[in-house]
């Protein structure tokens, strides 16, 4: 066991299990971000790409949505990962579960729109993607070659 996270350790030592799952549950929501913030500058990438490729706006702006749109949905996905972990090992009380319920539920719902607005169909006409995959798609549209 890890002399810091044992039990009765000292009272010098402040690090216990909830402070580390702590700084994990931080560590997903920083990723979440980055995540995030990479998705708009691949976005944008893509936008202009499929602008060049085409010549048209109208290209480079479904691009964009779609890349975005993607990121967007890993992103909530990693931050749904780091409010669980915060939820379950950090504080585990009936208020923080009844809080995470609902941002679940207010993120499952954005998940929702999302996908829709970048798919276009109602999620149970279409298989489940994630975020992960709608950003490859997204990628792949851009970057292969054209025929002919």
């Amino acid at each position: 066991m890890i002399p810091e996270l044992a039990a009765g350790h000292g009272p010098e030592s402040s690090i216990t299990f909830a402070t580390v799952m702590d700084h994990v549950a931080q560590g997903f929501e920083i990723l979440g971000v980055a995540v995030l913030v990479a998705g708009v500058i691949w976005s944008a990438v893509l936008a202009i790409l499929a602008w060049r490729r085409s010549g048209s706006g109208e290209q480079g702006l479904a691009a964009l949505r779609r890349g975005f749109g993607a990121s967007l949905l890993l992103g909530l996905e990693v931050l749904v990962a780091a409010d669980l972990i915060r939820t379950i090992a950090v504080a585990p009380s009936v208020d923080n579960v009844l809080v995470l319920g609902l941002i679940v539920l207010i993120r499952t719902f954005l998940s929702f729109s999302l996908e829709t607005e970048i798919e276009g169909v109602l999620p149970w006409r279409r298989a489940m993607t994630t975020g992960a995959s709608q950003l490859a798609r997204a990628t792949t549209a851009v970057t292969r070659p054209r025929p002919g």
